[in-house]
């Protein structure tokens, strides 16, 4: 399934511009979500990038984003606080619901998903919450800057080290953190909550879900993460988190099931297992493609102002023309009982014709097996009669109709 990393900017809550990647779904998005990062980490951590992405394939667009003053996002590190990351996911609410859609499912991770909680109560959008090594309290980041606190208290600001990297903490940090309290939020929550954390945390301790838990209202739940370390680091760890993370979420953050209406129509097109295009938002020609399940994304080239992310469509068509020539050889080859086994089409246009309106199409075939000549000549001649083939050589009266 081909899917698509869109980069995007907004402004934050402080008026920064933030810098964000916005995970696309292969075909339309059934819900949007937001991705909050660890604390002093960036979009770009490995977990927050694998656990949208799988999300993504799940069909939930989701939007990972810097913080202000962190990764490739601007403003100062030193003037931000707990507060102003709850404010930057509900100016990153604000951006979804402008440019795409409201996102309904929030996601933390770390102190990102304390914020999460936070937020989750402040963007009305919003259907269900969940966490990932999340502390209990906001102030649990203290236990990093331990050795810093005293100073920064007497000096009013101290350069700390967390994970080898210099930041710069004022008081006014610690004071805000000093006037949160998570808990209470989470018992204000009201919506569906799901709480995911590794046994073995060595930097938020598993009480914190526990408390978490307990002060959280129905629907709740917990999934442990086995093995998994703090910053989820194993890509397996990731994806199983972004898999159940998907599973856990049908239940709460898509809408109907139904297409939603584009623009200039007064409803929306059935689905089914009908062959489905729909234009992708921000994309200036690339579009979703659906055939029932199955999700593909076609597009032009650059040289044709698209972002070729993927085929065109004459493209797919040759490509649907190869595919039906290697099953209808190897459906011939099993019913007659012939060691047919491998089989190989390629398919390419005249290469002076119209890239998209080729005149001429040359089909070449290979067959790997316990095979005779009389037999390889049969199944060439079997090839040439796929049922695409017949469509294409024959033509096919195409019928178009309004949307009622």
């Amino acid at each position: 399934m081909v899917q698509v990393t869109k980069k995007v900017e907004f402004r934050g809550a402080g008026g920064d511009l933030l810098a964000g990647a916005l995970e696309l779904p292969a075909g339309p998005a059934r819900a949007y979500a937001l991705f909050a990062h660890c604390f002093s980490c960036s979009k770009d951590i490995r977990a927050a990038r694998d656990i949208s992405r799988t999300l993504a394939s799940e069909g939930i667009a989701v939007l990972r984003f810097d913080f202000t003053g962190l990764g490739s996002s601007e403003g100062d590190f030193a003037n931000t606080n707990f507060s102003s990351n709850v404010e930057d996911l509900v100016a990153a609410a604000d951006f979804l619901r402008e440019t795409h859609e409201a996102p309904t499912l929030l996601v933390g991770h770390s102190l990102g998903g304390a914020a999460a909680i936070v937020a989750g109560g402040q963007i009305p959008e919003i259907r269900c919450v969940a966490t990932l090594a999340a502390p209990s309290e906001a102030d649990h980041v203290m236990l990093h800057i331990q050795d810093k606190v005293e100073e920064i208290e007497r000096e009013g600001a101290a350069t700390v080290s967390l994970d080898g990297r210099p930041f710069r903490i004022k008081r006014q940090f610690l004071d805000d953190l000093s006037r949160q309290n998570v808990l209470d939020h989470v018992r204000d929550l009201k919506k569906p909550l799901l709480i995911m954390h590794a046994p073995r945390d060595q930097v938020v301790g598993i009480e914190n879900a526990e408390r978490l838990f307990v002060a959280a209202r129905h629907p709740k739940s917990f999934v442990s993460l086995d093995t998994a370390d703090h910053l989820l680091s194993d890509p397996a760890d990731a994806r199983y988190a972004g898999e159940v993370l998907a599973a856990w979420a049908s239940r709460y953050a898509f809408a109907e099931e139904t297409a939603r209406p584009q623009s200039g129509s007064n409803t929306a097109l059935p689905t089914g297992d009908d062959a489905r295009a729909v234009s992708i938002d921000g994309e200036r020609f690339a579009v979703a493609l659906s055939i029932g399940d199955y999700h593909l994304i076609s597009d032009v080239s650059l040289d044709e102002g698209g972002r070729d992310l993927g085929p065109n469509p004459t493209r797919i068509l040759e490509a649907a023309l190869a595919a039906c020539s290697v099953m209808t050889a190897r459906m011939y080859a099993h019913r007659k009982g012939w060691d047919l086994q491998s089989a190989e089409v390629r398919v390419r246009p005249d290469p002076g014709s119209d890239g998209h309106i080729p005149k001429f199409l040359e089909k070449r075939a290979v067959f790997a097996g316990d095979l005779d000549d009389t037999q390889i000549a049969r199944l060439n001649q079997i090839v040439s009669h796929c049922p695409v083939h017949g469509m294409i050589e024959s033509g096919v009266d195409i019928e178009f109709r309004e949307d009622d």
